[in-house]
């Protein structure tokens, strides 16, 4: 696709998007396998079902905008999940606690991406004049700074501590 208008912009970084959750929710499933905290194993599964829904709102959007869903790979997401997976899965721990607070370093790299990608497209939907899908792209945002919050709250609340 050749980019030529902002609604070309916006319809490539929704598609991004879209490929950015696909590989983030997988990783973030093997990351709720290895976590060892209750806590952080339910806050893990409930990333799971947040980007799940997120990717249900991009293909709606997507599709409204009579493209495909799966039109692009998103590089910068690849990065982290291999990042996610050497160093909160693969990496050599004694201590489970330590791989604790890992895993919620990973799972912030790739939430911040996505609470990026998803305020652009809000911002693009609003100078479009595309008042629902800027709403549904806050919703979105909000649920990505929601879990964001939460890893912070159980890293400074629990885990690291533990870890320490």
């Amino acid at each position: 696709m050749t980019i030529n208008t902002l609604k070309d912009v916006y319809i490539d970084q929704l598609q991004d998007l879209y490929s950015a959750c696909e590989q983030s929710k997988i990783v973030t499933a093997e990351l709720k396998d290895a976590a060892s905290n209750a806590r952080l194993k339910e806050a893990l599964d409930a990333g799971v079902k947040g980007i799940e829904d997120g990717m249900e709102t991009l293909e709606k959007l997507i599709k409204g905008h009579d493209a495909d869903p799966e039109g692009e790979h998103c590089k910068g997401m690849e990065g982290l999940v291999n990042e996610a997976r050497a160093h909160g899965l693969e990496e050599d721990f004694g201590d489970s606690d330590a791989q604790d607070a890992m895993i919620i370093t990973q799972y912030h790299r790739m939430a911040h991406y996505a609470i990026a990608g998803y305020g652009c497209c809000a911002a693009f939907a609003t100078q479009l004049g595309l008042p629902g899908d800027t709403e549904a792209l806050k919703k979105c945002l909000d649920a990505s700074y929601d879990g964001d919050r939460t890893m912070t709250q159980i890293a400074e609340n629990q885990v690291n501590d533990a870890a320490a």
